[in-house]
């Protein structure tokens, strides 16, 4: 869907369960259905950005940790380091 982005699942669980909670827990704390913490954990759906901040701001991250990197992003940051070193 237009404005949806994709989520790192198995950082977002990661990132869970270092916090000791649950898809309960990050339930009650984010206010995101449990249905929708497992899809995005297992990479079965994308989120909206809105959902992304909201689970960002409940594990004490920033957003961008939450999503995924494109391998565009990460070969033009590449190609920055490159260009700067050389």
């Amino acid at each position: 869907m237009v404005g949806d982005v994709e989520v790192d699942g198995e950082r977002l669980r990661r990132l869970r369960r270092e916090r000791a909670l649950s898809q309960q827990g990050l339930k009650r704390i984010a206010g995101v259905a449990q249905s929708t913490i497992s899809e995005l954990e297992s990479g079965k759906r994308s989120a909206k950005l809105r959902t992304v901040r909201i689970l960002a701001e409940a594990l004490g991250v920033e957003p961008k940790e939450l999503m995924k990197q494109t391998r565009a992003r990460s070969s033009q940051a590449s190609r920055r380091g490159t260009a700067a070193e050389g």
